[in-house]
């Protein structure tokens, strides 16, 4: 019984950390819980339902803030956007260029830059899906309903912290002067991360 207590444990903790939190804005769920039936790699938003109007969290009209509890010591983070009320696509990437996180721990976004030309007014209801991919090469979902507000603002410098072992940097294709090799390889990175982005955008893992 201790044995098999032991491993059940084990199990769990390491459920927990292959996983992600939501800290802003609110998600839909807890689906790091065990009391729920939520999994996070259930596309598109790990079953959970969206949340009703009120419980929505307002975000400013050119773009808002986001805090995630990171568990990996490396992912690729991919934040998506959809419009309306009962998103089913998230058709708006925030994370063009991905972002390629490494360190356990929170990370904050003061502001996120939305795409030119959106489509929003004041009263706007949307959903952001996050979405993580890490050493076992599969996508994990967590969604946060929002409402975007005229009046909203982003979080405080003092609010949003990063942890100082956090760090993340977007997978862009460097120019290099010289060293054919280099850049040959941060295209392919590039080339795979856009692989990556379009196959979590359809719900699928590698």
């Amino acid at each position: 019984m201790v044995v098999g207590a032991f491993v059940l444990l084990a199990a769990a903790a390491q459920l927990v950390n292959a996983h992600f939190g939501i800290e802003y804005p609110k998600w839909r769920a807890d689906t790091l819980s065990s009391s729920t039936n939520f999994s996070q790699w259930d596309y598109p938003c790990a079953g959970a339902p969206t949340l009703p109007d009120n419980e929505r969290t307002p975000w400013p009209l050119t773009g808002g803030s986001v805090k995630l509890d990171l568990h990996h010591k490396w992912t690729y983070v991919f934040i998506n956007l959809g419009l309306g009320e009962n998103v089913t696509n998230f058709n708006y990437t925030l994370t063009p260029g991905l972002w390629n996180s490494t360190g356990n721990g929170t990370l904050c976004v003061q502001q996120l830059t939305l795409p030119t030309n959106l489509p929003i007014v004041d009263g706007s209801k949307a959903s952001l899906q996050f979405v993580t991919s890490g050493d076992s090469g599969s996508a994990l979902y967590n969604c946060a309903d929002i409402v975007f507000k005229a009046n909203a603002t982003t979080l405080s410098s003092s609010e949003c912290v990063t942890d100082a072992g956090v760090k993340v940097a977007p997978v862009v294709a460097a120019q290099q002067k010289s060293g054919a090799s280099t850049a040959g390889l941060n295209k392919a990175m590039l080339s795979s991360a856009a692989g990556l982005a379009v196959v979590f955008a359809f719900g699928l893992s590698l």
